[in-house]
């Protein structure tokens, strides 16, 4: 049973031309292990293979997380309506119109077909199917509620990728104007100045401070641009590389992140939303607190919050109510401390922690909002004052020639 729907994930697309009992010629397309086995099959369809040829394989997109968001709406959804699980897993992959999801999605229902349960079959992806996301469905196949585990985690993926893709956008305006503006100064610096300073050269008289200033800079640029840009690149790679080797760098990024004028409110509000809604899904998973506390910190995607998890957590495991421990940790709002309480206190603590996280994302959309109608202003006067403040610098002596005259 296993080799026989082990063959969908070893098949390849073959073309081939041949003719038919008639000798007309005929072409296509079949799916099969080997040339071998496509004229085989080809003969017994009473076709002669002439040419056969393997069709170069489609690799398709990266996986993102947005797709596996989609796969898990759809495997919730598929389930509630009682479609088998291996005959869902083979819908999806088959309806999915990229190849790589669908390989994946292969390898997964082959493992189910060997008798692998369903969170150790995704266990063996890690890269696509982080920890929670196994606890999760872990848990929900040993409650016997998988469905319904599913369609939470679908809920709070599709949540997640919702915030960071409103993060992103409120992100990625300010930067791309940033970067248009380097580009367009880097190009006045390199060639338009050049052009200038020919001409005042002819001048023969003393120019403005503020033109020997961006005529210096422009000189400095056309001399050793390869060194400046060369020296930005290797630098912000090696910070990068840093970054991502060093847990010191990055906690303290992270807290000057948070603390960072209009944008570290934007990134604590998303951060304190995806805290709040993944515990209280794993939570409402029926994982016990101090095993769910062990996913939430790094779900959070802030080191500062990965540090207060772990403390949350060896507090909680000593036997201190959470809301305690949360304050004692000193990183999270009034607000949430309290509604962490009463659902503590009423047993319903999943229940208001996603109405805090509800809340939480409800401010980021209004934040980014608000970010979007005041950062244009402000863009568009430092892009006046960089840019009108080179013109006029380059044009000041061709006023004072013009007074002269």
């Amino acid at each position: 049973m296993a080799t026989k729907s082990s063959k969908p994930s070893n098949q390849s697309v073959y073309r081939w031309d041949g003719k038919d009992r008639r000798g007309n010629p005929v072409s296509g397309e079949s799916r099969a292990i080997s040339e071998s086995q496509v004229s085989t099959m080809l003969r017994r369809q009473g076709v002669t293979p002439t040419k056969i040829r393997k069709k170069k394989a489609n690799r398709g997109k990266a996986i993102k997380p947005k797709d596996i968001s989609v796969f898990t709406r759809q495997l919730a959804t598929m389930m509630k309506a009682g479609v088998p699980l291996m005959q869902t897993f083979d819908i999806v992959a088959r309806g999915n119109s990229n190849p790589r999801v669908s390989y994946l999605l292969d390898r997964i229902r082959t493992s189910l077909e060997t008798g692998t349960p369903l969170h150790a079959s995704f266990r063996r992806h890690p890269k696509y199917f982080n920890e929670l996301y196994c606890n999760l469905v872990e848990a929900g196949e040993q409650a016997g509620i998988l469905e319904s585990i599913l369609d939470r985690l679908a809920t709070y993926l599709e949540k997640t990728e919702a915030l960071k893709s409103k993060i992103k956008s409120a992100l990625m305006y300010p930067i791309a104007v940033m970067v248009v503006a380097i580009l367009v100064v880097a190009v006045i610096m390199l060639f338009v100045i050049p052009s200038f300073k020919q001409v005042f050269s002819s001048f023969g008289a003393e120019l403005p401070a503020p033109t020997l200033l961006v005529i210096a800079i422009s000189d400095a640029f056309v001399a050793y641009w390869w060194l400046i840009f060369g020296t930005t690149g290797v630098a912000g790679w090696l910070l990068y590389s840093t970054y991502k080797k060093s847990k010191t760098m990055q906690a303290g990024l992270d807290r000057m992140l948070l603390k960072a004028p209009v944008f570290g409110e934007l990134v604590e509000k998303s951060v304190i939303a995806r805290w709040t809604r993944t515990l209280a899904t794993m939570f409402a998973a029926g994982v016990p607190l101090v095993n769910a506390l062990g996913s939430v910190g790094g779900a959070s995607g802030n080191s500062v919050f990965v540090s207060a998890t772990e403390r949350i957590q060896h507090s909680v495991a000593t036997g201190t109510p959470l809301n305690i421990a949360m304050s004692t940790a000193g990183v999270f709002p009034t607000m949430v401390l309290q509604m962490s309480a009463i659902g503590e206190e009423s047993g319903t603590l999943d229940q208001m922690l996603i109405k805090a996280a509800d809340f939480y994302e409800a401010e980021v959309d209004e934040m980014v909002a608000g970010l979007s109608s005041l950062l244009e202003p402000i863009i568009i006067v430092f892009l006046g004052t960089l840019i009108g403040g080179i013109v006029v610098a380059m044009y000041l002596p061709i006023f004072k020639l013009g007074q002269v005259v």
